[in-house]
């Protein structure tokens, strides 16, 4: 595993769970509004943490966390996961993946080895602003496999939306939900500039406007939640 970050504790990455986040490198989106660039863009300039190194904190500690969130960058990416995952399970905690669902084939068969416990998906907008969206000169025709395979997984799941005033409009996101109708949880998350994002110039919705999208998304999704407003 490409491992660039670790954060020992969180209780807002993994919902209900104390977890720690593992972040990897490298990704094969380009999200404008990335809020992780330097394990996108240039993430040699990044540390390295070695595996050995974060499962042996793991199980330092599997005594009080209750889970381990992967994300990224792109965790599917790793050609290691499936063995990261495990790992993790054989200390007795959790698994959260974090996904653009773009690999569609490998989260499928992380999912029939069941070797996560729940996944987030990063549903970047309507299909028709898809590619424009996270940087990328066509649809990754993956994400509409994963986006079915999850629609229909036995695992807890969410879909979740980073809104940015430059690229979401009240149409585009009506899209979007129609698209995932029938999901269990989506989240409309607020846009925040992390000093680190791929590009310039990008800006957040309003609590209001963030409020209005909501209800234009509970027309189709009725457990659609904000974060982050």
């Amino acid at each position: 595993m490409n491992i660039k970050g670790l954060q020992k504790t969180t209780l807002l990455d993994f919902p209900g769970k104390v977890a720690c986040t593992v972040f990897t490198g490298g990704c094969n989106f380009r999200c404008p509004f990335c809020h992780n660039a330097s394990l996108v863009t240039h993430q040699e300039d990044a540390p390295v943490f070695s595996e050995k190194e974060v499962l042996s904190y793991i199980e330092k500690r599997k005594n009080i966390l209750d889970g381990v969130c992967i994300t990224g960058g792109e965790p599917l990416l790793q050609t290691d996961i499936e063995a990261f995952c495990q790992s993790v399970h054989n200390f007795g905690l959790l698994v959260k993946l974090d996904t653009n669902g773009a690999l569609s084939e490998r989260l499928n068969r992380i999912l029939e080895k069941k070797l996560v416990d729940y996944v987030a998906m990063d549903i970047k907008n309507s299909k028709e602003e898809y590619a424009r969206t996270c940087g990328l000169p066509s649809f990754p025709s993956g994400v509409e496999d994963s986006v079915e395979r999850l629609l229909h997984a036995d695992i807890p799941y969410e879909f979740r939306t980073t809104v940015v005033r430059e690229f979401h409009t009240e149409e585009s996101i009506e899209a979007l939900v129609k698209w995932i109708k029938g999901a269990k949880q989506y989240f409309l998350q607020g846009f925040t500039d992390s000093g680190d994002l791929i590009a310039e110039g990008l800006s957040a919705y309003s609590a209001e406007e963030m409020n209005t999208l909501l209800s234009v998304a509970r027309r189709y999704i009725p457990h659609t939640e904000l974060r982050g407003i």
